[in-house]
């Protein structure tokens, strides 16, 4: 089995998982945070939904140099957070199946202005920078829609919202 393959039942899995914490965000509450040091809530929906976009990137494009990024789109309601979502999912989920042993092990680095923010192989990329990236925040999207007490949806089994 090839590295990818063996991970496309992961992505699979977290990817509805997110996609679930995504439907439960309440945009009317966009300005939300739950501390003065805390993004609002549509800052941590929108890093939630621009992940799988990442993950394509990381796969298919060289390195990307960031100098200039105006940074993610600034979404205002649910339906636009899953569009956007389900739009990156659509292109880093055959991006990784169809990629090689030899591909995803290569060097990716990312770049700000010509200088390098870090380089690795691109599957440690989508396993640190990505998957488990977009899981912590998913996890904090969970904690905020709790706050705000907004039913959360079952990940790995029924939530107590759910029995």
């Amino acid at each position: 089995m090839s590295i990818a393959q063996s991970m496309l039942g992961e992505l699979d899995q977290e990817m509805a998982n997110t996609r679930k914490a995504l439907e439960r965000v309440p945009m009317e509450k966009a300005d939300w945070k739950p501390h003065a040091k805390s993004g609002t809530l549509a800052w941590l929906a929108g890093h939630c939904a621009i992940m799988p976009g990442w993950g394509w990137v990381s796969t298919a494009q060289d390195g990307p140099d960031i100098a200039g990024y105006a940074g993610a789109p600034k979404f205002t309601s649910r339906e636009q957070l899953l569009e956007h979502f389900d739009g990156e999912l659509a292109k880093f989920r055959p991006a990784l199946a169809g990629a090689t042993d030899e591909q995803l092990m290569q060097t990716w680095s990312l770049h700000n202005a010509g200088e390098t923010i870090f380089a690795m192989p691109r599957v440690a990329v989508l396993r640190g920078m990505v998957m488990n990236h977009m899981i912590h925040h998913r996890a904090e999207l969970l904690v905020y829609l709790r706050l705000l007490d907004v039913p959360i949806p079952g990940l790995y089994g029924p939530s107590a919202d759910e029995k």
